[in-house]
Formats: C-alpha cells, structure tokens, sequence
C-alpha cells in the first residue's frame, strides 16, 4: 500500500483594501488606483492566489461596490468573498471581520482552527507570489504561532520606518517579544546600532490562536484603532513563539500611499514589463519612452518605436512596427503592420497594413490588410 499523503492545513488569506485614499487626494478606493492598466488591489490578488488559498476574503472600506465590480470585471467573483469593515476601527478589527465571514464560507466539517491565515495589505502591487509562499512554507516549518514578513527601511523605502512596526527582540535566542510603533519620520541613520529590522503589515498565522489575540487587543490612544501588530505581544505574553521570515527586497514591499508612491511603483512595474518582453524578442529601441500596460499581449519580433504607449487589451502581431509616438488602447494590430504617429482606441489593423502619420483610429473602426493610409487619416467605423 502506498503511504498517505501528508496532511496540509487549509489556508485563508486576508487581503486589507478597506483604505480610502485621502492621501491620494481621490474620491477612489486606494486599492483601485491603477498602475500599468490593472489596479493595486489585482496584483495582490494575483501574488496571493500563487499560494493557491482554500478562500480568500477581501476587506473593504466604504467604497466597497467600486471593489465589487472591479473583482467581478477580472473574473475573479468566484474565488474572492467581499466583507465591508462598516467603521474603520484599524487592521485588527478588519482582520476580525475577515475571520467571521471565512467561518461564514466553510462548512461544518471544515477544520479552520487547524488552518493558517495569510494577511496582506492591499496597497503592495509589487509583492511577488513566490516572497508569499515561502512565507508560508517557513510558518509552517516552524510550528510557530505567527510569522511575520520582516525587511529593513532601506532608501527604497526612504530610510523612515513610520508607519511600520519595528521588531523587538528579547532574551539570548533573540526571539521576537513585540512590534512597537516609532517615531514618524525617523530613519535608519538616526540609531547607532544600524538598520532596524521592521514587520511589513505581511504574515501569517494560526487561526486558532490568532481569534483569541485579536479579542485581546486594545486601542491606541492616538486614534482608538485596534492594531494587528499589537496581537504579537499578545501571543508572546502568552507563551506562543512568533517567527519573522527577512527580505532584503525592499522595494517589492513598498506600500503606496500617495500620488509619488503609485508613480514610483509604476515605474518600477514597467520597467520589470518591459525586460519581461525584451527578454522574449520584442525590441525596444527607447525602453525608458516605451510604455505597455501588463494587460498588453506582443507577438514575436515586435518593434516598439520611442513614445509608444499600449495599454487595456491591446494585442500586437508578429513582426509588427509601431511608433513613434503612437499611443492604441484595446486595439488589435495584425502580423507584419506598420502604425506611426497614430492614437487608436478599440480598433483593429489588418496584417501588412501601414498606418500614419498623424491617424487617428475611432472606436470599431477597421483598416482591411495590406492598405497604406497615408497621413492624417481619419479611421471611422463602417457605415459611419
């Protein structure tokens, strides 16, 4: 007979999105705002998802319709449970709401207190899938209560660690007592003994000791919220061992706050794109004045010309030319074509084709394969 295989926790992530942006100066959920054609809160989504969650439960604030339709737009109503966190109460008090609507989602027979739970912020588009599931994989190593994702506030992160708790550390085996908040505005340099080491707002934990702490958490006197790293010192103060897993990958946990934090995430998505592509044979004669959304499709070959931007569900055929200068968005472009200098929304260009300078393509419009428009073309749908 064949040995049984190993028995594995189920596993919930907890994804916090409930933020309402007053820093982005938006009447948009932070979680919405875009970079490269897609919204912070889908990229998590998809890091989180590469740990392949029995469920996940996203938790939103006051805008939560505008998260709704934006999971049920990408297809993903099926594998995501929406919670409403009514009044901000702080991280503590939206995990706890996650938590009943998982009970909510789980049958009878469904041992959730032998199950992890996965919590990770909404605002880390960079978050890699592959940084989750080692977490995971060394929370489950080591049998501790929780282990937090931890990094150090290097320049990537302008060197000030407020708004992350720093990890302190106590006994001879080091082991982590507590996360303290600190001083806003205070950075590395400021302390003798060199980088602190700082918990990312990322970790995961045992559900069956994590429902207690989070009970046992009291608010801050600052705001009255109710903090998630405060349930660290909970589970210490009762014995339980809390691990940290250590990243010297900064940048992949920057969270976005403002306008300057989305430029400069975006920024580093689209540089990653665009090596992505490069590495597959499109050629990029000007990357740093090439912009291509992630949702962009490129075949073999392509040539991007400088100040080319594609974005939404734009697709590029094999040994296509375009730019410079040209900006399509959901526009299908065929084998072999050549569009210059042309802005073109929800249009389609036949193989062979040459386009430009100076068109403009219209929504539905089509220009049949092989045609040469010549400049200042004007593409308008059929019977129009």
């Amino acid at each position: 007979m064949g040995m049984a295989a190993e028995w594995v926790p189920p596993l919930s992530a907890i994804v916090l999105a409930g933020g309402a942006g007053a820093r982005m100066r938006s009447d948009t959920p932070k979680a919405l705002h875009e970079l490269c054609g897609r919204s912070m809160l889908l990229y998590v989504l998809e890091a989180v998802q590469a740990c392949a969650p029995d469920r996940v439960v996203v938790v939103t604030g006051s805008g939560g319709d505008a998260v709704a339709k934006a999971v049920q737009e990408e297809g993903l109503g099926h594998i995501v449970r929406l919670v409403e966190q009514r009044v901000p109460r702080g991280t503590a008090d939206a995990v706890a709401v996650a938590l009943t609507a998982s009970d909510d989602l789980a049958g009878l027979d469904d041992p959730l207190d032998e199950g992890d739970v996965l919590v990770v912020p909404g605002d880390v588009p960079l978050l890699p899938g592959e940084l989750l599931t080692g977490l995971v994989a060394a929370h489950r190593a080591s049998g501790a209560a929780a282990t937090l994702l931890t990094t150090s506030p290097t320049r990537e992160l302008g060197g000030d660690r407020s708004g992350y708790g720093r990890i302190l550390r106590g006994g001879r085996d080091g082991a982590v007592r507590n996360v303290s908040q600190d001083e806003p505005g205070r950075a590395d340099d400021d302390l003798a003994d060199g980088p602190v080491e700082v918990a990312t707002g990322i970790g995961v934990y045992r559900r069956a000791f994590l429902a207690p702490a989070l009970r046992r958490v009291l608010p801050d006197a600052v705001a009255g919220e109710l903090h998630l790293s405060d349930v660290v010192g909970v589970l210490t103060g009762t014995g339980h061992a809390v691990a940290t897993l250590r990243t010297d990958d900064a940048v992949v946990l920057r969270g976005v706050n403002d306008r300057r934090d989305l430029a400069l995430a975006e920024a580093e998505l689209r540089r990653r794109t665009n090596e992505a592509w490069m590495a597959r044979g499109v050629r990029m004669v000007d990357p740093e004045r090439t912009y291509v959304d992630t949702t962009v499709l490129l075949g073999a070959e392509v040539t991007l010309q400088p100040g080319t931007m594609l974005g939404g569900r734009t697709v590029i055929g094999d040994g296509a030319e375009i730019g410079p200068d040209t900006r399509l968005v959901d526009c299908a472009v065929g084998t072999g074509a050549r569009v210059a200098a042309t802005t073109g929304t929800d249009a389609e260009v036949g193989p062979h084709a040459v386009v430009g300078p100076y068109a403009v393509l219209e929504p539905g419009s089509e220009v049949p394969p092989g045609v040469v428009t010549g400049p200042f073309y004007a593409g308008r749908p059929a019977g129009s």
